[in-house]
């Protein structure tokens, strides 16, 4: 099937990768994953996902926002866990 898109070097399985990848990014939590994906272990879907680049600065500005926050109004503050 995929060679008749014209995708010969993609296998059947580089598009689990893909579909997986693509829920992850639309915010499906790893545990749902793991559940649509049939796998034991969270780790085994771990290695599923590939976020891109703009995905990893997306997780580090919403940590820059986390930290700009005034969190005196809204009653919360940073803890070390």
């Amino acid at each position: 099937m995929v060679t008749k898109l014209g995708y010969e070097h993609l296998r059947r399985h580089d598009l689990r990768h893909t579909g997986l990848t693509w829920m992850a990014d639309a915010g499906v939590p790893l545990h749902v994953l793991r559940k649509i994906a049939g796998h034991g272990s969270l780790t085994t879907t771990q290695r599923y996902l590939h976020p891109d680049l703009q995905t990893i600065h997306d997780a580090g500005d919403s940590l820059t926002a986390y930290l700009n926050t005034d969190r005196t109004l809204s009653g919360s503050q940073l803890r070390a866990v």
